[in-house]
């Protein structure tokens, strides 16, 4: 079982760079063990201009019978020849990502602290998979590499005997994929799609593969046009599953719809001249508000749920009473953007000790979200479909119950007054609905009835006497009764 990864480069920027992207030392034959056998690294060949890394994985077809429980591909008993005498020790499979994820696993995180601008940019690539069954195939290859920014994807049928043409086409293909990406990303399509084509697994699938699934297909799966083929056959059709992931891409899909729309109308200004104040954006109001809500609440421990990428996190950081600072959001390429903001990997140990980003999905109940004193859902809830409401409801307000609660959401009935903003459009075309102050507060007072809360509203922005304020906010505080029976 065989890949290579290649690149080019110049004297500025060697292509032996490779060597520090991969941690592996373009100078040495490194050989790692793992559960099914032993995968080598080598270079071929390593110059200043050309670079190429090959993984080379010996398979164990004893170790694999063994530790396969004697079954066979996709979980199917075989004839007792067939556990020992088939394609797994040559064609590229779950073993192979497998193998990936455990030698390449920094490479895989984009983590390269000796060279962290390269691991960021995109390299000329071309990645190498000589025998690869592709059920499906060549038509299905393209399918599944074609929309995720390669510039040539090839997979060309291997025959089943030279000597015989006539015994037709094999399933497999050798894959050749050229481009410029990064090699994370790159390293990341192969350890989920490797396993999609040749549609089995070599092990059990367990409910924490749709995690593996999500933080592999970070950045590409949630918009990938085959992604219900992708999800199904990399968690092995077991459908439970399947249904918690395409859920949860959904949620990410939503969570990663670039706020370019929302921001410009949050950051619209009128035409004024040098020698006119201009307003404060809305965006900085919103935080503005929020910020002295908790304050006035006393809160000090406090989630940002559906932080995205970190604005009000960053906010909360600079005042020393809020001590405790979680961002909670369902895409991971969302909390590596906030990590950025907030320069983590710089930070001071007392000030890290304050923040903690976490993965997660307000559609379910999360025990880490229970104990604090305030939560903030600034501009989260319009991004889900209604019928999904109730979910995030009693995710919140029924098992995490924060004493305080601050949800923030457009106030439809204001967009009259932007004229960039198309009349009946929303504000921005991830929003599933927009409320008016009548609907938002009938939502709000039927919640703070149903989980012990009591509520107050408050205008953010300019409170127009015909239409409202642009942003609405609901403040909740947990009831004395509602505390008592919390703290029993």
């Amino acid at each position: 079982m065989f890949l290579t990864i290649t690149t080019t480069g110049t004297p500025e920027r060697p292509a032996t760079d490779l060597g520090f992207l991969l941690h592996k030392h373009p100078g040495k034959a490194q050989a790692f063990s793992t559960s099914h056998g032993t995968a080598h690294v080598l270079y071929p060949e390593a110059t200043a201009e050309r670079c190429t890394a090959a993984l080379l994985l010996e398979v164990d077809p004893v170790a694999l019978v063994r530790r396969g429980k004697g079954k066979g591909r996709g979980g199917a008993p075989d004839s007792a020849l067939a556990q020992y005498v088939n394609d797994r020790p040559y064609a590229a499979s779950s073993l192979m990502s497998v193998a990936l994820s455990t030698v390449f696993k920094s490479a895989l995180r984009g983590v390269c602290n000796a060279l962290p601008e390269r691991a960021e940019a995109p390299l000329p690539l071309r990645i190498e998979v000589p025998a690869l069954p592709a059920r499906g195939g060549a038509d299905l290859v393209h399918k599944l590499f074609g929309p995720l920014g390669w510039a040539s994807v090839s997979a060309e049928p291997v025959v089943l005997d030279e000597e015989f043409p006539e015994w037709g086409e094999s399933r497999y293909v050798r894959l050749v994929l050229e481009g410029e990406l990064r090699l994370a990303d790159a390293l990341r399509q192969l350890y989920v799609l490797l396993p999609v084509l040749d549609d089995a697994k070599h092990y059990w699938v367990a409910p924490d593969e749709v995690d593996k699934l999500l933080r592999a297909g970070d950045g590409w799966l949630a918009e990938h046009p085959e992604q219900k083929l992708i999800t199904s056959r990399y968690l092995s059709r077991r459908w439970g599953l399947t249904r918690q992931a395409m859920e949860r891409l959904e949620l990410v899909r939503l969570a990663e719809a670039d706020d370019i729309a929302v921001e410009a109308l949050d950051n619209a200004v009128d035409e004024t001249t040098d020698t006119e104040e201009r307003p404060v954006p809305l965006a900085v109001q919103r935080r503005e508000a929020i910020l002295s809500a908790l304050t006035a609440a006393g809160a000090s421990r406090v989630l940002d749920l559906g932080c995205g990428q970190g604005q009000l996190v960053q906010e909360l950081l600079k005042d020393v009473r809020f001590t405790e600072i979680v961002g909670l959001d369902v895409s991971m390429r969302a909390l590596t953007i906030a990590a950025r903001r907030l320069r983590l990997e710089r930070m001071g140990e007392r000030q890290s000790g304050r923040i903690a980003l976490m993965q997660g999905s307000l559609a379910y109940t999360d025990k880490r979200l229970k104990g604090y004193d305030a939560a903030v859902l600034s501009e989260v809830i319009e991004h889900l479909d209604l019928p999904r409401l109730p979910a995030l409801e009693y995710a919140v307000f029924g098992a995490a119950r924060p004493r305080t609660v601050i949800v923030t959401t457009p106030n439809v009935e204001y967009n009259v007054r932007w004229e960039s903003l198309p009349a009946g459009h929303v504000r921005h075309g991830d929003h599933r609905f927009e409320w008016t102050r009548t609907e938002f507060r009938d939502w709000a007072a039927s919640v703070a009835e149903r989980h012990g809360y009591g509520v107050e509203f408050v205008p953010v922005g300019p409170d127009d006497a015909e239409v409202g304020p642009p942003t609405q906010m609901a403040v909740f505080e947990m009831t004395t009764t509602a505390k008592e029976a919390n703290a029993a």
